[in-house]
């Protein structure tokens, strides 16, 4: 629905303001080599086809191949060179870009200085003139060059930076556009001499360029979480986007306190979230000496750690469940960490349970109730180091086991697996695809194509220009003759190298396997490597964010290990402003879909939520992969490795959510899960055995196991549920939210009331239901 708000006098003359002010495009990249210049200059070329004035100045193509191919004959405005420590650099030359007077300049370098005596000290001081005459800016920054962004990069990578700019800079440009590139395909450029002139050089080694990337990657997520909010606060919307995670501690001035904080602060870390938190206090109740110490000391915990705090004040304790509920809504609160309750059973039932309260409550948010094993099991506070691998697998004597001796054997002849991933169609994932084929077979590399859908985009099958196409196959279904990739074809053919296009499809029935990724599994299994592309939107585990944040239930998904066992993932990042010019001028759907396409899937404010799932979970791909080669330290902070994650689901909706949320903790958290199905009391009839055995598939697929667990009454329930988890040394158990009709809401609340108080010693995530339909109360 559009905002209707009518606009003050200030936004109405600030908007006029723009009317006349160019626009900003920045290129941001991990290190110099990505291909900033490459998209900058190529973005300039397809602006001037269209009939724009375009003119570049100071432009650095460090004679690479492919970048000097993009100039296609764009004016250049020459620069002023200069000289500065035998290094050869170049300022804008501002009289004659002024005279000349074009619509749009491309310039590398948002960083640079200028030389001494210049009217302007930086380059951004010079864009800023342009962009106030009417000139718009399309330029180049690598992460390392954000101030902010620079100490990271000086800790992890001893990378020093002379040159920088504020990293809020970012905030003014009209649109930001990451180019991802994986380590191994900079250190193949490295190796072939494409990057020699790379300032970056001497750091060029796949740990610190991982480093570098996943900064980049958080750094533009970030930005994308702001525009979000934005939206979503124009709009009205109430709670969390589904993209991006924000966990609020609730906590009192108490010994325990930090303790909570500190735990609130590695969920929020590994989740990549921002991190509240709250206290209350009495007004009509001055604080003790004990009560100010704690407080000292937690404020002090909570600064270090980089919270956002508020002191609310507490009229009366049942007001509190309502308080905090409040303030998790207005703050787009994901999931609400306390501790368990210390009453009683016959203390909760004559004063009643806050943490009930709060289950009873909350909205679009889960409740994770923390376990208090300082009693019994010492502070359960991480590490700040990572602690050093001992196992005998890492030692160079440890003798392989048969299973080890043919996983390594499989590595070794298994063909190299890369995938290209968007946010949403029409990125140009299937463009970069071709585009790196086409550069493998000038090469000399055995390139074909084995499936490939343009979905009638004239750029891209402009791409497919000498690849060789193997023809696919014919099914007959359902009184039509569909195609399929022939997989037996490409296996005959056996190439160095296919092209798979659609990574999640679902294959025509008939076919030798049910998904294309089988497909594609057979293929790296014969020793063919495969590029391929796909969605976030189809990655198993994200299903549900994606329906909470575009409410279309994705139907055709691939399991995230395909992804993980990938040798490369990389990122295509295109704004969702530019997407939706893509999609109006026609480049993505046929005519007749688009305004359907723009009223639905491709809302702005889908595209801005889908961008920043991309890049966060990217970002969280890269953090896996940099922890795997044994990495120093991790950028999301240590972990405790004796998680067991214990998922409990019966046949509701919310079944596979549950099962997802479980796979993803434990991805996470590097842990052991396993989901059991709770039978009360009658037998299992066919129906119902037809959806138990879904939930195992799904299970399954995901790398859990997955068992039924009886009970012989629903009053057993919890019971049953306790003894299991602790029989699998459960760390922490996931349940959903009590049933929608009043039957169940009583029968599972018995069961959830019962597990809150014979659990304790076990953390609980109750995962709620999202409804979209919350707004924000005027």
């Amino acid at each position: 629905m559009d905002n209707y708000r009518r606009k003050s006098p200030e936004e109405i003359l600030l908007s006029i303001s723009k009317l006349h002010r160019g626009r900003l495009k920045i290129f941001i990249g991990a290190v110099s080599g990505t291909g900033k210049t490459y998209h900058m200059l190529r973005e300039g070329a397809a602006l001037k086809d269209q009939g724009i004035d375009v003119v570049i100045c100071a432009v650095s193509t460090l004679q690479r191949p492919e970048t000097m191919e993009q100039l296609r004959g764009l004016e250049r405005v020459p620069s002023i060179p200069w000289i500065s420590d035998g290094i050869k650099k170049k300022d804008l030359n501002m009289e004659a870009l002024l005279e000349r007077n074009p619509e749009v300049v491309l310039v590398d370098g948002l960083a640079h200085r200028n030389r001494p005596g210049a009217e302007r000290p930086t380059r951004w001081d010079d864009i800023q003139e342009l962009l106030a005459r009417g000139i718009s800016v399309m330029t180049t920054v690598n992460v390392y060059e954000l101030e902010g962004v620079r100490e990271l990069a000086q800790k992890y990578v001893n990378i020093k930076v002379e040159e920088t700019i504020p990293a809020n800079l970012l905030e003014l440009a009209d649109e930001v556009r990451l180019i991802d590139v994986t380590p191994e395909t900079l250190l193949q450029r490295f190796s072939e001499g494409n990057l020699k002139n790379s300032s970056a050089a001497p750091w060029f080694e796949r740990g610190n360029l991982g480093v570098l990337r996943e900064l980049a990657l958080r750094l533009v997520a970030e930005g994308v979480n702001d525009s979000l909010e934005k939206h979503r606060e124009e709009m009205g919307m109430l709670g969390p986007s589904g993209a991006a995670e924000r966990i609020l501690v609730s906590t009192q001035y108490h010994w325990n306190g930090s303790i909570y904080i500190r735990r609130g602060q590695q969920v929020a870390k590994r989740l990549n979230g921002d991190l509240h938190v709250v206290t209350f206090v009495r007004k009509d109740r001055r604080p003790s000496k004990e009560q100010l110490a704690f407080k000292q000391s937690m404020t002090k915990l909570i600064d270090k750690v980089g919270a956002q705090f508020a002191e609310l004040t507490l009229h009366a304790r049942r007001r509190l469940p309502d308080q905090l509920i409040r303030y998790a809504l207005d703050h787009s609160v994901t999931r609400i960490l306390i501790g368990h309750s210390k009453q009683t059973f016959w203390q909760e039932l004559l004063q009643g349970s806050v943490v009930y309260q709060i289950l009873r409550k909350s909205r679009n948010m889960d409740i994770f109730i923390v376990a208090d094993r300082a009693a019994h099991q010492g502070e359960r506070i991480m590490p700040a180091k990572m602690a050093a691998s001992v196992s005998r697998q890492g030692s160079l004597y440890h003798r392989l086991s048969s299973r080890e001796v043919d996983e390594r054997i499989g590595r070794m002849t298994r063909g190299g697996f890369k995938v290209y991933i968007g946010a949403a169609p029409g990125v140009g994932k299937t463009y970069t695809m071709l585009r790196e084929g086409n550069h493998l077979l000038k090469k000399g590399t055995d390139v074909v194509i084995g499936y490939l859908e343009t979905h009638g985009r004239a750029e891209t099958a402009g791409q497919v220009s000498d690849l060789p196409v193997i023809e696919r196959m014919t099914l007959s279904y359902g009184g039509a003759n569909l195609t399929e990739m022939d997989t037996a074809a490409i296996l005959k053919r056996n190439p160095e190298l296919v092209l798979v296009d659609e990574l999640a499809h679902t294959n025509v029935p008939g076919s030798k396997h049910k998904k294309r990724y089988e497909d594609i599994l057979d293929i790296l299994n014969a020793g063919i490597s495969v590029i391929s592309t796909v969605n976030v939107q189809h990655l198993e585990s994200l299903n549900d964010s994606v329906e909470q944040i575009t409410g279309v239930r994705v139907r055709e998904t691939v399991p995230d290990s395909i992804l993980r066992m990938a040798d490369e993932v990389e990122l295509i990042d295109v704004a969702p402003q530019a997407l939706q010019t893509r999609m109006k001028a026609g480049k993505i759907y046929a005519s007749e879909k688009i305004q359907q396409a723009l009223d639905h899937f491709f809302k702005i404010g889908n595209l801005i939520a889908l961008r920043e799932l991309a890049l966060r979970e990217i970002a969280d791909d890269v953090d896996e992969r940099l922890e795997a080669w044994e990495r120093k330290s991790s950028l999301r902070g240590p972990w405790n490795k004796r998680e067991f994650i214990f998922v409990c689901v019966k046949l509701t909706p919310s079944a596979e959510k549950l099962i997802r949320r479980g796979f993803r903790i434990a991805y996470r958290l590097k842990a052991g899960w396993k989901v059991a199905y709770l039978q009360s009391g009658r037998s299992i009839g066919e129906e119902e055995r037809k959806k138990i055995e879904s939930l195992q598939s799904l299970t399954e697929r995901l790398g859990g196991t997955f068992e039924i667990a009886s009970s012989g009454s629903p009053f057993q329930e919890a019971e049953v549920l306790l003894a299991k988890a602790d029989e699998c040394r459960a760390t922490q158990l996931i349940i959903g939210p009590n049933g929608r009709n009043w039957r169940s809401r009583i029968r599972e609340g018995i069961t959830t009331r019962k597990l809150l108080r014979i659990a304790r010693h076990l953390d609980i995530l109750v995962v709620d239901d999202y409804n979209p339909n919350i707004k924000r109360e005027s």
